[in-house]
């Protein structure tokens, strides 16, 4: 039998927010994080926009040692450390422990993760100076190095591991954390994602034209998920975390219960049937949905929320039509549904992640956060849905089900599924 699996930690570096309170406040106002980045229009970029947290020295005083950040070049670390240890804390659990807990893993993934640190070490090995390099230019650009970093932090004993598929990173790792404790192969898991900022991660997608260079001079109304007028998505980073444990676990620490993790599924395109790299195949983004519902056990009318993917390109109508083919529900029947993206950007393997933060705070304090930057919808949009079940203000309501899925580059695609804990 599979053991309940609940939430007691969640932890946050979002452009929006940095930590729990801050985040929540910003997803109730509705606030934007993207800003204007010089750099990127130093460099000639398109798209001179993005979302990059907030981070003070005095808040990276508080998870790292000064000799740990004056190595630090990884803002994905920075930012996956600090989501990450913050879950941990609110959970109530021990840090450092002196010997490694057995019962608690890791799962963290990332997409590209220290490349600042790569393109320093790069200039010194082509100058010769290979032994200058220091001591920890691998662990902070190798793909597993932030569940490294918080597995020696937390003393992790279980599985502790980094997976990565794409957009759907972060809602990957929770899933693959769920079946770990719904086993009972561990207690407690933290399952989160985080991405690096910057020119040599955004340059990729500004080359392929899939950015917008519509709003340089307006950012915080370049992200326009549902919209008529969205132009292309508009890069973001960060990253979040969520500590999931059996509740047998929880409920004996009298841990406080966010929400509860019902199951979900995983699946791909294949790359065809109208899948390609950059693009999912419709029908595999239906059965991604339509499984995960059958797998937490969870009817289609039983769903009052979605959390979009939603990513302000040409295919977010293609992604409605799938949820309402999905849960056989369209118009005035269809569920709620927002997109976090028109507040922080695309924060590409950190976005699953974020944006599962998000939905569980929606869960456990009783609000739907208004969908930024929506308010011109895509004509083909209201035609399968009703305009009133995309929020443009804040909604105070208590919520049972929220659906989150992601779909990523390589035709992959996530669905999880969240109750409110009774």
């Amino acid at each position: 039998m599979r053991k309940r699996v609940i939430i007691t930690g969640l932890g946050v570096a979002a452009p929006n927010g940095v930590g729990i309170p801050a985040f929540t406040q910003a997803l109730q106002a509705g606030e934007s994080g993207v800003r204007f980045q010089p750099q990127l229009a130093e460099l000639k970029f398109s798209c001179q926009i993005g979302g990059i947290p907030p981070v003070t020295e005095e808040q990276k005083q508080q998870y790292f040692s000064e000799l740990q950040l004056k190595q630090l070049n990884s803002s994905g670390i920075l930012y996956g450390v600090m989501a990450g240890v913050e879950a941990w804390r609110k959970a109530g659990l021990p840090e450092q422990p002196t010997e490694p807990d057995w019962d608690s893993g890791i799962v963290f993934g990332t997409g590209m993760l220290g490349v600042d640190k790569f393109r320093e070490a790069i200039y010194k090995v082509d100058e010769g100076q290979v032994r200058r390099l220091g001591s920890s230019v691998v662990t902070q650009t190798m793909a597993s190095g932030i569940s490294a970093y918080l597995g020696g932090m937390l003393g992790c004993g279980n599985q502790t591991t980094t997976n990565s598929s794409a957009c759907a990173t972060g809602t990957e790792a929770i899933l693959w954390a769920y079946d770990r404790i719904a086993s009972g192969q561990a207690q407690r898991m933290l399952a989160g994602s985080c991405n690096d900022h910057g020119p040599y991660i955004w340059g990729g997608f500004d080359a392929m034209r899939v950015m917008t260079y519509q709003h340089n001079d307006s950012p915080e109304r370049g992200s326009r998920p549902l919209s008529a007028t969205a132009s292309g998505f508009v890069p973001g980073s960060g990253a979040g975390a969520l500590v999931l444990e059996s509740l047998e676990s929880a409920l004996a620490r009298n841990a406080a219960i966010y929400g509860e993790v019902l199951g979900g599924h995983v699946n791909a395109g294949g790359q065809r049937g109208g899948g390609s790299m950059t693009a999912p195949n419709p029908t595999a983004v239906r059965r991604c949905i339509e499984q995960a519902l059958a797998h937490a056990g969870v009817s289609p009318e039983a769903v009052d929320l979605i959390d979009g993917h939603l990513t302000a390109t040409t295919k977010d109508s293609a992604e409605i039509l799938a949820w309402t083919q999905a849960l056989g529900r369209g118009g005035a029947d269809f569920p709620y549904i927002n997109s976090l993206k028109g507040m922080i950007g695309h924060c590409l393997s950190a976005a699953g992640a974020i944006e599962s933060v998000a939905a569980v705070l929606e869960l456990s304090e009783g609000f739907i956060y208004p969908s930024r930057n929506s308010e011109d919808l895509h004509p083909d949009i209201t035609a399968l849905i009703d305009s009133e079940k995309i929020p443009q203000q804040s909604i105070s309501k208590a919520i049972q089900v929220i659906a989150k899925a992601n779909f990523g580059f390589g035709d992959v695609n996530a669905c999880v599924l969240f109750k409110k804990y009774v």
